[in-house]
C-alpha cells in the first residue's frame, strides 16, 4: 500500500503543480502584478506549507531540533537540488531584480540565523540556541521583506504588463493547486518514510533526508513545471521566496515557540547551506543564467551533502 500511496502522491503533486501555475500565470497577468512577484510571495508560501507543517508542528510538540533539521535540510534541497533540476529543462535566467535584492536578502537571513545560534560555539559555551526573541526578530525581518516587494513593484511596468479578464477558474485552480500540493506532499513523505523504516533506515536519517526532501517535493514539482512551460520568473521566484519564508517565518515561528537548541552537526548543516547559497548566487551572477553545467555542479553538491548525512 505504501508503494501505491507514494505513486498517487507523485501524481497529485505533478498535476496539481500544473494547475497552479497556470492559476497563478494567469492571475498575476489579470491583475496587471509582474510574475516574479506572484513567484515570490503566493507561488512560493504555498509550495512552503508542508515544511510549515513539520516544523511548526515539531516546535509545538517541543521537538525544535527536527523543525530545524527540516528547514535547513528543505533550503540546501531547494537551492541545489531543485534549482539544478528545473535548469536541467529548460536554462534558468534571473533577472536584475532578484540577484540585487531578492537572493540579498535571502543571504542576509541566512548570515543574521548563522549569527544568532554560533556565538556559543565561539565563545565555549556548548549548545547554540535559537531563543524566543530571535524568532520574533526573524519575523520581523519577513515583514519587512514583504513590504519592500509592495512598495519596490513598479506601477509603469505593471501598467505594460498585457491584461486579461478576470475569471474565477484561475483563482479555483490556485486554491485547488495548494491544497493538492499539501495533500500530495504529505502522502509522499509518509509514504516514503514507511518504506525506508521497513528496510531499517534510521529515523534521523530519515528526518534529515526523506522529509526534507519531501517536504520540498511541491518546489521541486512546480519550479520543474514552470521551467518548461518557460516562466522561469516563477521557476526562480519560487525557491528564494520559499527559502525566505522557511527560514524568516517557519524557523522564526517555530523558535517564537520554543527556544531551538543548535548542536555541532546542526551548525555545519547551517554553514553548507550558507555555503551552496553563496555558490548558487554566484552563478547567477555570471551571465545571469543557470545553464546545464551549473546545474550538474549543483546536483554533484547536493549528492556529495546527501552521503555526509548518510556517513555521519
Amino acid at each position: 500500500m505504501s508503494y501505491i500511496l507514494l505513486i498517487i502522491g507523485f501524481i497529485v503533486l505533478v498535476k496539481c503543480a500544473d494547475i497552479f501555475v497556470d492559476g497563478s500565470s494567469n492571475l498575476a497577468k489579470t491583475l496587471g502584478v509582474p510574475t516574479l512577484i506572484i513567484g515570490l510571495t503566493v507561488v512560493a508560501f504555498g509550495t512552503s506549507a508542508p515544511e510549515a507543517a513539520v516544523s511548526i508542528a515539531s516546535s509545538v510538540k517541543k521537538e525544535a531540533d527536527l523543525a530545524l533539521g527540516n528547514v535547513v535540510g528543505s533550503n540546501i534541497c531547494n537551492t541545489l537540488l531543485v534549482l539544478g533540476v528545473s535548469a536541467l529543462f529548460n536554462p534558468l535566467r534571473s533577472k536584475k531584480q532578484i540577484i540585487l535584492k531578492d537572493y540579498l536578502f535571502y543571504l542576509l537571513s541566512l548570515i543574521i540565523l548563522f549569527c544568532m545560534v554560533a556565538g556559543p560555539f565561539f565563545m565555549n559555551e556548548g549548545l547554540g540556541v535559537m531563543s524566543r526573541s530571535d524568532g520574533l526578530v526573524m519575523l520581523c525581518f519577513l515583514s519587512v521583506y514583504l513590504y519592500s516587494l509592495i512598495i519596490n513593484v513598479n506601477r509603469n511596468d505593471m501598467k505594460k504588463k498585457e491584461k486579461k479578464k478576470f475569471e474565477f477558474k484561475d483563482l479555483l485552480y490556485i486554491v485547488l493547486g495548494i491544497v493538492g500540493i499539501i495533500l500530495g506532499g504529505n502522502v509522499v513523505v509518509d509514504s516514503a518514510t514507511n518504506i525506508a523504516t521497513s528496510f531499517g533506515i534510521s529515523k534521523k536519517l530519515i528526518a534529515l533526508t526523506i522529509v526534507a526532501v519531501g517536504t520540498s517535493l511541491p518546489e521541486l514539482v512546480t519550479s520543474v513545471v514552470a521551467a518548461k512551460k518557460g516562466e522561469t520568473d516563477i521557476a526562480i521566484g519560487n525557491v528564494i521566496g520559499s527559502n525566505i519564508f522557511n527560514i524568516c517565518f517557519i524557523l522564526g515561528a517555530s523558535g517564537a515557540i520554543n527556544p531551538i537548541l543548535v548542536n555541532k552537526e546542526s551548525l555545519i548543516d547551517i554553514a553548507f547551506m550558507m555555503i551552496s547559497a553563496f555558490i548558487v548566487y554566484l552563478f547567477s551572477i555570471k551571465n545571469k543564467r543557470i545553464g546545464n553545467k551549473k546545474a550538474i555542479i549543483m546536483l554533484l553538491l547536493y549528492t556529495i551533502y546527501t552521503v555526509y548525512i548518510i556517513y555521519r
